[in-house]
């Protein structure tokens, strides 16, 4: 059993119908073709995959499906809840479906939330599934979750529950922290949240990166990991500025009504127009706007979607 993936995974987006069902086809042609343009994985039913916008019983249906009809061993499912037991059923579904790498997010409605409590959260969950081929990457989104995972409560995880304990995704934004963990726990996958930090995390020991831009942006991002694993340091410099500019552009909404704006504008799909409240769709105007911005800085959507 190997650990997940080092590299460019893209949190991918969740087409639906327009009855609000997962459109279980079209988000397989879709983590297709970020394969085919430059992620080296994916990982679904996470926070630009409105997973907590859905009933555990889509979720199910997601994890089946997937684990069917794509490489298992590219995909990291998002199987977090603020409910235990649905934590448990949907990460054991994830490893009936072939898929072992799972993105949990610690529960997020009650706090503060103590080191304690996260970590009962996950010793219950790992001793529920009890698989030793369940590898866990760590959630840390303190803006959504209320909770920071620090490097105290990682090491202790990593020290009880070893190879499970496989990995965090960090979108805290707290560059010394994730410097921190690269540093302190070892054999341990730290991935940035966001691609501005992705060659930073590569030459600090780092995995790579775990982040939604990359549902647009996934061949500026692999420029940057190829060039750093070819030791071509000037040319990931380089390839680095340009993401950070492409990702700058792409903060100016919320990220799921954006990039689901731009695929409905640029691929002409029906599917990326639904999405679930709280999310509302941009105005055609703000697309347009959008793309022309993007579209200064050398990327053009039209033949990219």
């Amino acid at each position: 059993m190997t650990n997940p993936l080092a590299g460019v995974y893209t949190a991918s987006l969740t087409p639906l119908t327009a009855s609000y069902e997962p459109n279980l086809a079209a988000l397989v042609q879709h983590v297709e073709k970020l394969f085919e343009s430059g992620s080296d994985g994916a990982a679904i039913l996470g926070s630009t995959g409105e997973a907590n916008s859905l009933t555990i019983e889509q979720r199910l249906n997601i994890i089946a499906y997937c684990g069917r009809k794509l490489a298992p061993e590219r995909l990291m499912m998002g199987t977090g809840s603020c409910a235990l037991q649905d934590a448990i059923r949907l990460t054991k579904a994830s490893i009936d479906a072939g898929i072992y790498a799972v993105l949990v997010i610690p529960p997020f409605y009650y706090k503060p939330q103590s080191d304690e409590s996260v970590l009962r959260y996950y010793a219950e969950l790992i001793a529920s599934v009890d698989d030793p081929r369940l590898r866990i990457v760590f959630y840390n989104f303190p803006k959504l979750s209320g909770y920071n995972f620090s490097l105290r409560i990682l090491q202790e995880l990593k020290q009880r529950f070893g190879d499970i304990a496989a990995g965090i995704k960090d979108s805290s934004g707290d560059w010394e922290n994730m410097l921190s963990i690269t540093k302190n726990v070892p054999d341990f996958m730290v991935y940035s949240g966001t691609e501005t930090l992705l060659l930073d995390i590569l030459r600090e020991g780092g995995a790579g990166c775990i982040t939604a831009s990359a549902n647009v942006l996934a061949p500026e991002c692999q420029l940057v990991y190829q060039a750093w694993k070819n030791n071509q340091q000037d040319a990931a410099s380089q390839a680095q500025k340009k993401l950070s500019v492409l990702r700058k552009a792409l903060e100016s909404y919320p990220f799921v009504a954006e990039l689901k704006g731009l695929m409905a504008e640029h691929s002409g799909s029906e599917h990326w127009q639904q999405m679930l409240p709280p999310f509302s769709p941009l105005l055609a105007s703000e697309v347009r706007e959008l793309s022309a911005e993007i579209k200064e800085y050398g990327l053009d959507l039209n033949q990219r979607l």
